[in-house]
């Protein structure tokens, strides 16, 4: 876990460490609301899209939560985004070294760690489930925590998901579903679909939260 590939890279530095004072300067003059557990007891999985991802980073620092980041260039930042947040990773994706990032969560999940995933990421189709995080689920035999958030002051940038760039001096609705538990006798596309339809739900429900709040 942990791992560095650009450990001399000077912009990767740089730039992870201004991204790390923003994210902090969006939290801190937010209001941010919290509907359903955002804290599960034991370990579990958490899942949200993976245009949300930066608010979800706020929420759960300093938790030791294990993340799953790509090993090329653009993941490098997040990895030392992540780092500085108290997260743990394991670097990989569904195109680049899947199936050993998917035994190292599973490892680190069975180790106690949380691990928290965007399952439609790293590039898509947007708002799909991946198989992997079912596996995980399943594998690790921990539950997986949906989570879904909405913003009142956002940069939508022109990427795959239409990443959602949060503003400081924000309203923010996020919202947890119930835990979603995967037997080893569930069947993965099923239970993908189940969650897919879950973390639409929530998504729908915190903009609804926040148009209310709004009034």
């Amino acid at each position: 876990m942990n791992e560095l590939l650009y450990k001399d890279s000077l912009p990767h530095s740089l730039l992870s460490a201004l991204a790390w004072l923003y994210i902090q300067l969006v939290g801190k003059t937010s209001r941010i609301t919290i509907k359903g557990n955002k804290d599960h007891p034991g370990t579990a999985v958490y899942a949200l899209w993976h245009r949300q991802e930066v608010l979800m980073i706020y929420l759960h620092r300093n938790r030791g939560i294990c993340g799953l980041v790509s090993r090329s260039k653009d993941g490098e930042y997040m990895a030392r985004i992540l780092k500085r947040f108290g997260f743990t990773f394991v670097r990989g994706s569904t195109t680049s070294g899947g199936i050993m990032a998917l035994r190292g969560l599973i490892r680190s999940a069975r180790a106690g760690y949380s691990v928290a995933i965007t399952p439609d990421g790293p590039k898509g189709p947007i708002f799909k489930v991946q198989p992997g995080i079912i596996l995980l689920a399943q594998k690790a035999g921990v539950p997986i925590i949906p989570a879904a958030c909405a913003l009142s002051r956002k940069l939508i940038l022109r990427s795959w998901d239409k990443y959602q760039f949060p503003l400081p001096f924000n309203r923010i609705e996020a919202v947890y579903g119930e835990p979603l538990h995967v037997s080893e006798t569930d069947d993965v596309q099923a239970k993908a679909e189940e969650l897919e339809k879950t973390l639409n739900a929530l998504t729908v429900e915190a903009e609804e939260l926040l148009a209310a709040g709004g009034r």
